[in-house]
């Protein structure tokens, strides 16, 4: 079986030394990244300036984008696939991201904690006082 450059993802770089050459398909692979990339971030900007969009999901679907432009650049430009020679590509990646969200989890954590045990402010020490 040949290994053509449209029976493989994008990204995933053929083992043979033939094909490790910069081909035009890979060049239109990159291109489709590129496009992908400017069209997300576009629409992101558009996202956060319009009005048409109910205010409280503005931020839900810049969410939503920034983790499209984040695959498209993984897929796309740092090429992790879920090929069999990525395992340890995509296992790295996923103890990466766990560790970024229990990073982000327990900074959230503590300081909503933090918050709760807050001393009382100046201003309602006052209000305690002239009761």
């Amino acid at each position: 079986m040949t290994d053509t450059p449209y029976d493989r993802a994008p990204g995933e770089i053929s083992i043979t030394p033939e094909a490790q050459r910069l081909t035009l398909s890979d060049f239109g692979i990159y291109t489709v990244g590129f496009a992908l990339a400017v069209m997300l971030t576009a629409l992101s900007f558009w996202v956060a300036n319009t009005s048409l969009l109910w205010a409280p999901g503005v931020a839900m679907g810049l969410v939503v984008l920034a983790i499209a432009q984040m695959g498209v650049h993984l897929v796309f430009f740092l090429h992790i696939t879920t090929g069999p020679d990525n395992t340890n590509n995509v296992m790295a990646l996923a103890f990466g991201v766990l560790i970024v969200l229990l990073v982000v989890v327990g900074s959230a954590w503590i300081m909503t904690n933090l918050n709760d045990n807050l001393m009382p402010s100046r201003e309602m020490m006052n209000l305690h006082m002239q009761r």
